[in-house]
């Protein structure tokens, strides 16, 4: 059985003082590269450090060769991804890392299974995504995401949990959502953001108060493209509950990440 930690209950840019971190961090990484690398430059950038030492320490395993976890949840494919994912956080706790996070909202499909099987609290994106939104007193939020994470249902089902009601695209939506994470994004071409804004404004004609990023490639716009208010990164979210949970002191900029 799998370890776990303690999720949080309320937010507090006071945790972890800097200059004394003890904590280290492994990444399992590769789904897709793009968003470890800018998951890696979120930490980095949401860390108050004054110096290299009191940024924390990141063990990355990178796998690329990961199958695709929509292809498999929505059954286009029998080749699992759970056993490459399972490999590498083994390979990260034999490292001594103290937490494991997953910069691949699409995998949190398999998280129970991946806790029972990996010795390492492996940081909970959707948990602290509600728990973030409830905080900043949001009660219906509109979801972008892969066709596996909507099909599967697991991120609703995790705010509902929590008391968020959720709005998805539609099938012509939810389309366009994908040709961006998988046209655009990982094929690294430019996003079509009339596109991008067609779908976010049906999402807040339905009544989202907020868009969540829920699929860390579409973390990507947030970083290349002006947004306006209302957006949760998901990518975000988990950046910031590693650096808590491993002792950095957080930038007070990110105390409220919906912007």
């Amino acid at each position: 059985m799998g370890s776990t930690y303690t999720k949080t209950k309320k937010h507090d840019c006071s945790l972890g003082k800097g200059g004394e971190i003890t904590k280290e961090l492994g990444v399992i990484g590769g789904m897709g590269p793009l968003a470890t690398a800018y998951f890696m430059e979120l930490v980095a950038k949401m860390t108050d450090a004054r110096a290299d030492n009191e940024h924390i320490p990141m063990i990355v395993c990178c796998r690329p060769d990961t199958p695709d976890r929509t292809s498999f949840i929505v059954g286009k494919s029998k080749d699992s991804p759970l056993d490459a994912i399972i490999s590498a956080g083994r390979l990260l706790a034999g490292q001594n890392v103290e937490y494991i996070a997953i910069p691949c909202v699409t995998a949190y499909f398999f998280y129970r299974e991946l806790q029972d099987r990996i010795a390492v609290p492996i940081i909970d994106m959707i948990y602290e995504t509600a728990a973030c939104l409830r905080e900043e007193g949001i009660r219906k939020v509109g979801l972008m995401a892969t066709d596996g994470t909507i099909a599967s249902g697991f991120f609703k089902k995790g705010l509902n949990e929590q008391g968020i009601s959720v709005v998805e695209p539609s099938s012509a939506g939810q389309e366009r959502i994908m040709e961006i994470i998988y046209g655009s994004i990982k094929a690294n071409k430019p996003v079509l953001m009339d596109d991008f804004v067609s779908v976010e404004n049906e999402l807040r004609e339905h009544g989202a108060q907020a868009i969540i990023l829920g699929c860390t490639e579409l973390s990507m716009i947030h970083r290349d493209y002006p947004l306006g208010s209302g957006y949760l990164d998901a990518m975000e979210v988990l950046a910031r509950k590693s650096i808590l949970l491993c002792g950095g002191r957080l930038n007070s900029k990110y105390k409220h990440l919906v912007i």
